[in-house]
């Protein structure tokens, strides 16, 4: 890829923001709307689950695939697609007659999203090549998500308030179709020097691991232990055949030898456990203030920004905390302030006074503000930059099982809690299980923070990225020594 001059540089990262933008705008607006859409399609707590679930777990599924394919084939040609067929996803949920259409429209939807975010992550690593230029860089990637979680709540809300829930879809029209032309006229094409061989059996391995757990933890509450039971057992047994399968091929989907690296386990874990936290607060969330408090969706919108504020404006300090002072700070800042809120919800029933619900809200914003910035560099960092588009995938794929696994969860321990039982009058005590788990995501970030950031795990860094180089790589880097 050649060089680009700094204006060239910033409009790249700017295209590639506005992949985020839509992507997480979706997500944050969608989330204000499952009232309406529970109305409006008779959906259940599963059903609602499923209008988020179906979409992050296709998503997931499929990011290993579109880095790898894309390191390949080329990055730019990848992007392009992804926006196409995300932006006609969004056209078709707009016009969902029912919910069981509107969960297969979101999954194409996703089959379109996993070619934005990790590719458009590998794009940004190849074109900014100093390290401390690629942490600003994704830290202003980072304030995108806080852009959308401040402007999600509010611009969903304002849609379905005036138009209905289907209007969140038709905005990704517009943005979509603008960032594809941007991208035909100014983002140059890159590949990997040495193209990696697909691996399907790997790929369908990760989606029946993924698809059974997710509707295994999903339904548990409706149909009980029995009919999931077959679900549960796939899940274990696409596990361990990962485990055994992966490390024999040349070129696997998933190369197990990038988790030797303890910051690079360590981003993958805080990952799965911030964005779990993240899934499970907005489910959470979204039905209180609606359906327990009464609010209507713009004013739901307007309680949202509290968190989505921090989010924002956090999100480019952690990025350059990360280029000055390595992760360590952001992933402790994170992990306290993300535990101190699950703490708020779970022990003081935040909820039921103003006052604690706008601190609850406020520290989760501060932490999620913090963790974006140190899980990307510490994913890519330190790794070939060939291996950029799958290390970025990893990073991503953790983002959204995370955020998967975090709405099946809470939302089945919500509707164990509640039951038959009146809504309003249980769900306090009812959600109060799932604050519990959102606050052990916060103590996992913060324990793994302050873990896997210090000087051993730096060595184990180093020395993986040695393994991962080709022979040919360490033959010329050797010579070079010597010289």
């Amino acid at each position: 890829m050649p060089e680009l001059s700094p204006r060239r540089r910033l409009l790249v990262l700017l295209i590639c923001c506005m992949s985020l933008l839509i992507v997480s705008l979706d997500n944050t607006a969608l989330n204000v709307a499952l009232p309406s859409m529970q109305r409006d399609l008779h959906a259940t707590t599963s059903g609602l689950q499923w209008t988020i679930d179906a979409y992050t777990l296709v998503l997931a599924s499929l990011l290993m695939l579109a880095g790898s394919t894309a390191d390949r084939i080329g990055r730019k040609r990848v992007f392009m697609a992804g926006l196409v067929v995300f932006t006609a996803g969004s056209a078709l949920c707009s016009v969902a007659p029912n919910l069981e259409l509107l969960i297969v429209f979101r999954m194409v939807q996703a089959v379109g999203g996993s070619m934005l975010n990790p590719v458009a992550m590998s794009i940004i690593t190849n074109t900014f090549t100093d390290a401390r230029e690629r942490a600003r860089a994704i830290g202003v990637w980072g304030a995108v998500v806080g852009i959308s979680m401040a402007a999600g709540p509010l611009v969903g809300g304002l849609l379905v308030q005036s138009v209905s829930w289907r209007s969140i879809f038709w905005v990704n029209l517009p943005v979509g179709l603008a960032a594809l032309l941007l991208t035909l006229r100014f983002v140059p094409e890159s590949r990997a020097p040495k193209a990696r061989r697909p691996d399907p059996v790997g790929q369908l391995l990760v989606i029946a691991l993924f698809g059974s757990l997710t509707y295994a933890i999903i339904e548990a509450p409706e149909t009980g232990a029995g009919p999931v039971a077959p679900f549960a057992v796939v899940a274990v047994a696409a596990l361990l055949a990962l485990l055994w399968y992966e490390p024999r091929r040349d070129e696997p989907l998933i190369d197990l030898r990038f988790f030797r690296s303890a910051p690079f386990s360590g981003a993958t874990v805080i990952a799965i456990s911030a964005f779990a936290a993240l899934g499970g607060f907005l489910f959470l969330s979204t039905l209180y203030l609606q359906n327990v408090r009464g609010l209507d969706a713009l004013h739901a919108g307007l309680w949202m920004l509290p968190m989505a504020l921090p989010t924002f404006l956090c999100a480019p300090l952690s990025g350059r905390l990360v280029g000055s002072r390595g992760p360590r700070l952001p992933l402790l800042v994170a992990g306290t302030a993300m535990t101190a809120s699950g703490v708020l919800f779970a022990a003081f029933e935040a909820e039921t006074s103003d006052t604690t619900l706008l601190l609850g809200y406020v520290l989760f914003g501060i932490g999620f503000g913090f963790v974006n910035a140190p899980i990307t560099n510490t994913a890519v960092s330190g790794m070939p930059r060939t291996q950029a588009g799958v290390a970025a995938a990893v990073a991503s794929t953790s983002r959204q099982l995370g955020q998967t696994l975090g709405v099946a969860v809470v939302g089945a321990v919500l509707a164990s809690g509640i039951g038959s039982s009146p809504y309003r009058q249980v769900f306090v005590s009812a959600a109060r299980p799932g604050w519990w788990i959102l606050t052990a995501c916060g103590l996992a970030v913060l324990a793994l923070g302050l873990l896997t950031s210090g000087h051993w795990a730096r060595r184990t860094a180093e020395r993986t990225a040695e393994s991962l180089r080709s022979p040919e790589v360490r033959q010329v880097m050797e010579t070079a020594e010597r010289a």
